[in-house]
């Protein structure tokens, strides 16, 4: 089962957004001022969860009189909202989760937390990606053996931006096929940026590793060289 996360960050244009974003979507939530983004993408919520410091009172209101389940939680919390939203996707059941909104917004450690919800899902055995206009973030998980030696696979245009960033630690037996600098078996430690902006040959390419952890960000060329020519349409 696909679910939908939309966060209270900024969130593109549906225009904007790859197309498989949308595809086979069977659960949408909303966090908190995520249900503006929602009603932005012509997406109907099936639940709006948070503290509602962010959200309009006016649209969860006219959400509530629709029929569309709001869960309220104090503000004195220990979750952000967007795990709030992707706890309530994976007790739904599931398999694959995409999280719009969860980058560009004014805070900078709101982002770092929700790019860490990877690390929440993979360990549910849940495939989560967080997506906005420009790239696709996903985490390959390698530690623990049910995990090893696992792969993902990428898929863009040639000239793509492909990034390997270790999360936690060192990544061990990194191999890459259909990248412009390919790895052999071979290690990224953490801390030096040797993983960053390697590029798609073609239209897919495989990463896998044997152990660690490796945040795999897919940017789309053309959407970096469109805003590089449009600064002010950010």
């Amino acid at each position: 089962m696909n679910a939908l996360i939309v966060g209270n960050g900024r969130v593109p244009p549906r225009h904007a957004l790859p197309g498989a974003v949308f595809a086979d979507v069977r659960f949408v939530v909303a966090a908190d001022g995520g249900a503006a983004g929602c009603e932005a993408l012509g997406l109907r919520p099936d639940l709006v969860v948070g503290d509602f410091d962010s959200a309009d009172p006016g649209l969860v209101a006219r959400l509530a009189r629709d029929g569309i389940p709001i869960r309220r939680v104090p503000a004195a919390k220990d979750e952000s909202d967007l795990e709030l939203a992707l706890a309530a996707a994976l007790d739904r059941g599931a398999e694959r989760v995409i999280a719009l909104g969860a980058l560009g917004g004014p805070r900078i450690e709101h982002a770092l937390a929700a790019i860490a919800l990877l690390q929440v899902a993979a360990d549910r055995g849940v495939d989560m990606s967080i997506v906005d206009d420009r790239s696709t973030l996903r985490l390959l998980d390698c530690d623990g053996s049910e995990r090893a030696d696992r792969a993902l696979t990428i898929e863009g245009d040639p000239g793509d931006y492909v990034s390997l960033l270790p999360t936690a630690g060192d990544v061990r037996g990194v191999v890459t096929d259909g990248l412009r600098f390919p790895l052999r078996d071979e290690p990224l430690r953490s801390g030096p940026s040797r993983g960053l902006s390697n590029e798609l040959l073609g239209t897919t390419a495989s990463v896998r590793a044997r152990s660690g952890r490796l945040l795999v960000v897919h940017t789309r060329r053309s959407a970096v060289e469109a805003a590089a020519h449009h600064p002010g349409e950010e």
